[in-house]
Parts: structure tokens; C-alpha cells; sequence
């Protein structure tokens, strides 16, 4: 449905590529627009990206001849699956890890920095689920903010276009063919054989969230509506460690896992371990199980959080500065006192059904980073694959779609009208989401927010608030759906009344689009 925008005063723009979304998968797909020669336009809605806030690093396996850490492929890719409750794609995991050193290096060579352990040699660290030191770091604690610099500095020539919304994929015959854009201009099209969705995750259909505030699932939302199907979207990953400093909403800080790798324990109110007996890898755990032994726990005991005790931790303030920094703003000195620590909203393990390389089933339309589901995560994904797999996917959906531009012919100029979409008020939809769709689920819970959007009411999409609100309604939907569907626990999720895997229910939830060669790839996987 669709409502008059004054079609004949939409401002009109041509590009190659429209990349929509500035992290570590939309400015690599940028960049590497770029280097193949085509027009790029690069959307954003303004504010920091999710990849700016992330702290523990890059999982990649470093060449053995150099580290002779033991690492390998096959133990990266064994560390990935086993995380992933039997949902991974084992190709596609081969296909990311394997690409990882490589593009690290052009990382590099855009300027990025690690941290070394002697001169020339990157210090590594471990994290949750990973059987090898392979995470590499920089500043500490920084390193999203350290990749965010590299890639912001190599993209400074990019047309960068701030405070543009991107309400609507233009589609005709199967192929996409541009965007319809809400500026301060006002609406605007900008025509283009090829489009990335790169609009990072869906946080903020929490209370409390990792994620920044433009976290409102738009890629996913603008891809449903545009006919595409989406999987693995009730795969959303609570950080185990967000800070808890009673507030209840918005974005808080992430306490990285980095602190566990380091011998940083989980306890509760009264000392006692969290994870022991829980799991053999115990604190390190991957996420999933860690979550979800917190949120036993906190049912149990009745407490408002658990503590990551640092205190032993060698040199605290120096390898967590980002950690120490949020601590100290809460009153909390890591160095002296446990970090009070919950669960938070922090990693959708689902999207876009795509391939390795970013294509979609609309021809021209590409997804890459965490709007897309590659099979790279399945039911829980790995600490620090996300950034890997940001860069990998995203250089090669860039790289894909400036070939597509070069031979796609110029699409049909359409006066497109602003979009009517369902709306259930942010507020409203955050609270249900929190209390029926978080850590643990129940069949009881997710009738209940299925009835409440079903009662969510038209609204014309006019500012970005609108097309948010609409997104993280459809988004919402799609979660609880296939979280009503999956009968079972597995992986990031949980359902208190099927607390078992079942085995019958080893693939994918699919929704909406056709089930075409994407699609069946992620059922038989």
C-alpha cells in the first residue's frame, strides 16, 4: 500500500551502487564498489554504528608458520559449527574463515592497527566457544572503533549522503532498481542496477540493547517488503556481560568477553560460579549457554544481575580501557569492585538469505554483515566472526555488485509513492518484545505479542521515526513467528515450555518470498 508523496517534486539521482548502511560490511562493500570503478552512493542514516561499539576483535586464523599457535581452518571452522546447533552452513563457514587473513591484510593496508605482542606480530587473545588464541585486538578494548577509523579514512572520498533514510526498494521484473530516500531535501529516488543492504541489526526491538540507536532491523524490514524471504531470525544473541547499571532502556555498554578469555570470572550475588557444571568450557562457554545459565540463575535467585569479577585480571585499565572507561561512569572501578552484568540484545544470527558472495533472489540486490544470513552463524554465532564476516562478505557483495552494474541495464524511471506500513508504537513493542521474545521464551508469551501486532495500525511512512517504528514492527513479527514455529530449544533460543533440541528441527525457519535456490540452500543445511 502506498500514499501520494507529490511524485513529480521527488528529487532524482543515478548512481551504480547505492550501498545502505556505514559499518565494517557497508563501507567494505563500498570501497570495493569503488576499486572496480563504479558510481558508489553511500546511505546513512547518521549516528555511530554497531561496529564502532565492538570490543572483543576479529576471529581469524593467522598464518601457523609465523604464530605456531597450532591454529588451522579446520579448527576455525569446527570452533564456528559447534556454536551453531547443528544450523551452520559448513561451506559457507569454510568459504568466510578461509577468505579471513586476506581480508584482514587490505584492512591493513587501509591503515588499520592491531596490537602487537613483539614488533610485527599481532598479540592474540581467546573468547567464548574458540579452541585457539586467534582474536586480534586493537586498542585494548577498541577494536570496532580502530576498524570503524580505517574504513571511515579510506572511504572519505566515498559521496557519503548523511541523514538519507531508505524507505522502499525499488523492484521491477525481478531485478532491483533503485531506492526510494527520505532526506532533509525531502523524498527522492535514487535509480541504480545495484543495491547492498548493510543496515547492521535489530537490537532496539529490545528495551536494552549493545546496539546503537539505528539498530531497528530496516535491512531485513525493507527486504520482507520487497518479497524476499529471511531466516534464522529467532537466532538473536544475548551478549552474556552487558553492564547493568539500573537503568532500564536504550543502549548499554558491552562488557567484552575478551575479560573471560583473560581469566575474568562469572558469579552471582553470594560468589557462587555461574557456568560451573554447566558446560566443560565454563565461563567460556559459548554465548548461548552463558546467557542462558545467567538468566537461570537471575529466575532463581530473584537478583537483578550477576558479577564479572576482574579484579585478579592483570593490568585491567590498560587492556580494557573502552570496559574500565563505562565502568568508572557507573561508579564501578573494575580494578576493586565485581562489574554487575546481565544479558543484553546484542547480535541477530539471521536475515536476508543470501550466498557468500552477498546475491539475494532479487537480481541486483545484495545483503552483507548482519542483515544477511549467509549460514555463517546458524543457531548462535561465534564471538568475533561478526567483523569477520562483515569484511569478507561485504568486499565480496561490493565487488559483485559493480560487476552486476557494468552489463545491468538502465531500469524503467518509476514515480514511486511514500509507503503505508503497520506501526506498533516503539515503547509498546519494546516492552512485549523484553517480556515475551528476550532470553527465554514461551508459547504463552509469543501469542501474546503475535496478538499485539496484529493490532498494529497503518501509518504513513514520512520521517525516519516512522519508517523505524514500521520496520521493528515487521521485524517483530517475523522473530515471534519463527520463534513460535521452533518447537524446541537451540542454540541463542530458548523455549521454557520445549526446553529440549529436537533433531526433526535441524533447519531453518523461512518467511516470506519465494522458495527458490537461496532458500532451499538454508533448508537443507
Amino acid at each position: 500500500m502506498t500514499a501520494g508523496c507529490g511524485g513529480a517534486g521527488l528529487w532524482r539521482q543515478r548512481a551504480d551502487v547505492v550501498v545502505i548502511g556505514t559499518g565494517v560490511a557497508g563501507l567494505a562493500a563500498a570501497l570495493a564498489a569503488h576499486r572496480h570503478g563504479r558510481r558508489v552512493v553511500v546511505l546513512s542514516k547518521g549516528g555511530d554504528t554497531a561496529t564502532f561499539y565492538a570490543q572483543g576483535g576479529i576471529a581469524v586464523v593467522l598464518p601457523d608458520a609465523c604464530y605456531g599457535n597450532g591454529d588451522s581452518i579446520d579448527a576455525h571452522v569446527a570452533d564456528t559449527l559447534a556454536a551453531g546447533g547443528g544450523l551452520c552452513d559448513p561451506e559457507a563457514v569454510r568459504s568466510i574463515v578461509a577468505d579471513g587473513h586476506r581480508a584482514v591484510s587490505d584492512l591493513v593496508s587501509d591503515g588499520a592497527c592491531f596490537d602487537e605482542s613483539a614488533p610485527g606480530r599481532w598479540a592474540l587473545t581467546r573468547e567464548g566457544g574458540h579452541s585457539r588464541r586467534r582474536i586480534i585486538h586493537s586498542g585494548g578494548d577498541a577494536t570496532g572503533a580502530e576498524v570503524q577509523r580505517a574504513l571511515n579514512n579510506a572511504a572519505a572520498t566515498l559521496d557519503i549522503r548523511r541523514n538519507h533514510v531508505a524507505v522502499e526498494l525499488l523492484v521491477e521484473s525481478g531485478a532491483v532498481t533503485g531506492v526510494l530516500v527520505l532526506s532533509d531535501d525531502g523524498p527522492g529516488v535514487i535509480h541504480a542496477p545495484s543495491v547492498i543492504l548493510a543496515t547492521g541489526g535489530l537490537g532496539h526491538l529490545y528495551e536494552a540493547t549493545t546496539n546503537p540507536v539505528g539498530s531497528t532491523g530496516d535491512g531485513v524490514a525493507l527486504a520482507m517488503s520487497a518479497g524476499l524471504a529471511v531466516g534464522d531470525l529467532e537466532f538473536i544473541q544475548f551478549h552474556p556481560t552487558m553492564l547493568f547499571d539500573g537503568r532500564g532502556s536504550g543502549r548499554r555498554p558491552l562488557i567484552t568477553e575478551a575479560l573471560r578469555g583473560e581469566g575474568a570470572k562469572l558469579v552471582d550475588a553470594r560468589g557462587h560460579s555461574i557456568t560451573e557444571g554447566v558446560h566443560p568450557m565454563g565461563d567460556l562457554a559459548p554465548r548461548d549457554v552463558v546467557a542462558a545459565a545467567i538468566e537461570t540463575r537471575l529466575t532463581e535467585s530473584g537478583d537483578r544481575c550477576v558479577y564479572l569479577d576482574a579484579r585478579h585480571v592483570t593490568d585491567v585499565s590498560t587492556r580494557f580501557p573502552t570496559v574500565t572507561a563505562a565502568c568508572l561512569a557507573a561508579g564501578i572501578d573494575p580494578e576493586r569492585q565485581p562489574i554487575p552484568v546481565v544479558p543484553g540484545a546484542h547480535y541477530s544470527c539471521g536475515g536476508v538469505l543470501t550466498d557468500v558472495s552477498g546475491h539475494t533472489e532479487i537480481a541486483g540486490l545484495f545483503a552483507a554483515g548482519e542483515a544477511a544470513r549467509t549460514g555463517m552463524h546458524g543457531a548462535n554465532r561465534l564471538a568475533s566472526n561478526s567483523l569477520l564476516e562483515g569484511l569478507v562478505v561485504g568486499g565480496r557483495a561490493g565487488a559483485a555488485a559493480a560487476r552486476h552494474a557494468q552489463v545491468a541495464g538502465v531500469g524503467r524511471v518509476v514515480t514511486p509513492e511514500l509507503p503505508v506500513r503497520s506501526v506498533v508504537a516503539r515503547a509498546d513493542l519494546q516492552r512485549a518484545m523484553t517480556r515475551h521474545a528476550s532470553v527465554v521464551r514461551n508459547g504463552d508469551g509469543l501469542r501474546r505479542l503475535l496478538d499485539l501486532l496484529a493490532a498494529a495500525t497503518p501509518r504513513v511512512i514520512k520521517s525516519r521515526n516512522d519508517f523505524e517504528e514500521a520496520a521493528l514492527t515487521a521485524v517483530a513479527g517475523a522473530v515471534a513467528t519463527a520463534a513460535s514455529a521452533r518447537t524446541e530449544s537451540r542454540g541463542c533460543h530458548h523455549r521454557s515450555d520445549f526446553p529440549d533440541t529436537d533433531p526433526a528441527q535441524a533447519s531453518s525457519v523461512l518467511r516470506g518470498g519465494a522458495v527458490g535456490r537461496l532458500a532451499q540452500a538454508a533448508v537443507s543445511c
